[in-house]
């Protein structure tokens, strides 16, 4: 399925977490917190300015963000869990 944010919105995928702790120990699910980071996989156009210009997305899909934890919606697409984002709530971008 074809799936285009609007304006300045980004679509990403949380990367999932290890399941192990630095020490080797298992972490249950039920005790593990959700993964600040994901893969962009689409963004909008952009931002639209008062003057009625967009301004371009700074982040592209295959990018890796960093993202405040109570931001954005969780949706399913395809069986998968993905989050909508404003490219305002992105933190950061990872190299």
């Amino acid at each position: 399925m074809a799936f285009r944010p609007l304006y300045d919105r980004v679509l990403v995928k949380r990367i999932t977490a290890e399941a192990r702790s630095a020490g080797g120990l298992f972490i249950p699910d039920s005790a593990k917190e959700k993964p600040q980071e994901a893969e962009v996989i689409s963004v909008g156009t952009g931002r639209v300015l008062d003057s009625g210009s967009i301004r371009a997305m700074s982040v592209k899909p295959g990018d890796r963000v960093l993202f405040g934890k109570y931001t954005g919606d969780e949706i399913k697409l395809e069986g998968e869990e993905h989050i909508i984002l404003r490219e305002e709530d992105i933190l950061a971008v990872l190299a």
